[in-house]
């Protein structure tokens, strides 16, 4: 029986794609190149002047045309200094963006041949470029729930003990059919949810929580510029209503903790406070391109691309 494809054609980029795509490093390095100096016209420093850059044979670099000064398509990007082959780190983020759960650095050095150290750290270096930075969400609907991350004490009869202080806090905040944030904060305080909301969520927006007292602030909150942020709110009674009760819910975001925790301990098995707010990028820039099938890779490639130093 012939199974269905769930991603439509035209998002779809599979691996045989890539292949075709990117056959060696040199396809790898035009590609750079095309996206970083479009044409290879790109302003050299000797001449102090654009001027047409042509590829220098047996380098990864590419000489003016009139004085000879060569430049790397490289310089400045994740993939600077390293001697590792394009196309393996091309080949590790299509792994990292075709994946819903994640995928470990030893899967990476499973999948390229590289060694663990240098997967680990081509894991780093993409997880890097895996984040929606402060995004604000528009509305006119968002969610918003606390959750904890971490080590778990062990209470009276071997209970564990929720919001116990070895756990990482962490805000996340859902637009409903939309965009998403999860952001590391010290402590569940009215400070630190209420500021998180007003970072995140415009002015006018419908938010939907759970019962804690704090959010009993949020129609009186002010927005980032002093006024009154003019948000509705509505709570969720969990205790008669815990999965719906018409529009009051908080389905959305409890969704997007049950991807996030299953794909850590499915994949990671355990993060450290450290780094927690890196995984949480990689989860919700991946959640956030969701709609785009395959093509996330395509994302990641266009961050990568970037100058970043």
């Amino acid at each position: 029986m012939k199974v269905k494809q769930h991603i439509k054609k035209e998002l779809r980029f599979t691996i045989r794609d890539f292949n075709t795509m990117f056959p060696n490093d040199e396809s790898c390095l035009e590609h750079l190149k095309e996206q970083r100096f479009p044409g290879g016209v790109t302003h050299c420093d000797t001449c102090e002047q654009e001027r047409k850059h042509y590829r220098v044979a047996g380098r990864p670099a590419y000489a003016c045309a009139h004085c000879g000064k060569m430049i790397s398509p490289m310089e400045g990007t994740i993939f600077h200094r390293s001697s590792t082959p394009l196309k393996t780190w091309f080949y590790a983020m299509y792994l990292m963006s075709s994946t819903r759960c994640g995928i470990s650095a030893k899967q990476i050095q499973r999948e390229t041949g590289v060694t663990y150290k240098t997967a680990w750290r081509m894991f780093r270096q993409i997880r890097s470029l895996l984040s929606d930075g402060d995004l604000q969400l528009e509305g006119p609907t968002v969610e918003v729930d606390e959750s904890y991350f971490g080590g778990v004490r062990k209470g009276h009869r071997g209970r564990p003990m929720v919001g116990d202080r070895q756990k990482t806090p962490v805000v996340g905040i859902v637009q409903r059919g939309g965009m998403v944030v999860a952001k590391v904060v010290p402590n569940v305080g009215k400070k630190q949810l209420l500021g998180t909301i007003r970072k995140h969520v415009l002015p006018g927006a419908v938010i939907y929580t759970d019962e804690l007292g704090i959010y009993k602030s949020i129609p009186k909150m002010t927005g980032r510029n002093g006024r009154p942020a003019n948000y509705k709110h509505f709570a969720v009674k969990h205790r008669t209503h815990y999965v719906k009760n018409g529009h009051i819910h908080t389905q959305a975001v409890e969704g997007l903790w049950s991807l996030i925790k299953r794909g850590i301990g499915g994949v990671y098995h355990s993060v450290s406070p450290e780094y927690l707010q890196a995984y949480l990028n990689e989860y919700t820039f991946r959640y956030n391109r969701r709609h785009n099938g395959n093509l996330q890779f395509k994302s990641v490639l266009e961050r990568a691309c970037e100058r970043v130093a």
